[in-house]
């Protein structure tokens, strides 16, 4: 299907990308593999695309005061195949691998992604599990969002109007912290079914987040308290399986059922549990 007609502006840095935002119904474009599919279906209808693909800003990997600083124009295979990622944030590349295909995770973006806050995306759940911080910019000027404040519903975020993500700012992870993200993946697309990403420190403390399983994603904090600070073994693992998705609406659709996809959450918490703790 061909998309409605809209006005086409190529920003070159952050401000003019924000001005150009603010004149109309725009929308941002970075990788597209979002928002384009979503307009030749005629569920997006923007005036305007402000293409933010060309902003050097916005690219890069690097570490910066104890952060790894990632650009919100980082491509999935700019992430999956950084050095920086493997040695600091492993369930980042490992999350990035599982994304799409070859052309979507050399195209599709993390900004973009997290923008989008798609309730079956891969990036959110990743960076609720390791405490990052959404940097946006708008014509107010730059604030720092948590990402546990982040997703606010179904394609809903903490984004006010006329703001871009910029970076994705995560605290480097002290030695001994271990993390994995663990995905059923719905065989076309590629989304979670179910996927959960976990991020275990060395003090004991255990980050447990959900994507593909409710309206958003979310941070498990019931089965997170079975774990936290206590051994990680077979008994205190079924604790937390046990004690997951307490109160969460799971959604059902033509693809897996409520009760299906609680079952799969669950597999794939075990399975991500067993994996930080080498069982």
């Amino acid at each position: 299907m061909i998309t409605t007609a809209f006005d086409y502006t190529k920003a070159t840095t952050i401000d003019e990308a924000i001005t150009a935002l603010s004149e109309g119904d725009g929308k941002i474009l970075a990788g597209g593999h979002s928002l384009i599919p979503a307009m030749k279906l005629r569920l997006s209808r923007p005036s305007k695309l402000v293409d933010i693909g060309g902003i050097a800003a916005l690219k890069g990997i690097k570490e910066e005061d104890g952060e790894i600083v990632i650009g919100a124009a980082a491509t999935h295979a700019d992430i999956m195949h950084d050095d920086l990622i493997h040695h600091h944030l492993s369930l980042f590349a490992e999350g990035a691998a599982l994304i799409g295909d070859v052309q979507v995770r050399n195209y599709g973006t993390i900004g973009g992604s997290l923008a989008h806050a798609d309730p079956a995306a891969d990036w959110p759940a990743l960076v609720l599990a390791a405490e990052a911080n959404i940097e946006v910019h708008g014509s107010n000027g730059r604030r720092i969002i948590k990402a546990t404040d982040f997703f606010t519903g179904l394609f809903a975020t903490a984004l006010g109007d006329n703001e871009i993500i910029t970076a994705v700012r995560i605290p480097i992870p002290a030695n001994g912290a271990r993390s994995t993200y663990q995905k059923f993946a719905q065989p076309a697309s590629r989304f979670a079914l179910a996927g959960c990403a976990v991020m275990r420190f060395a003090d004991g403390k255990t980050n447990i987040a959900f994507t593909g399983v409710g309206e958003n994603a979310f941070r498990d904090v019931e089965a997170e308290k079975v774990l936290s600070g206590k051994p990680l073994n077979n008994e205190s693992i079924t604790a937390a399986v046990d004690a997951a998705l307490q109160g969460v609406m799971v959604l059902s659709d033509h693809y897996a059922s409520e009760d299906y996809r609680r079952h799969l959450a669950k597999v794939y918490l075990r399975k991500a549990l067993n994996t930080v703790s080498g069982l």
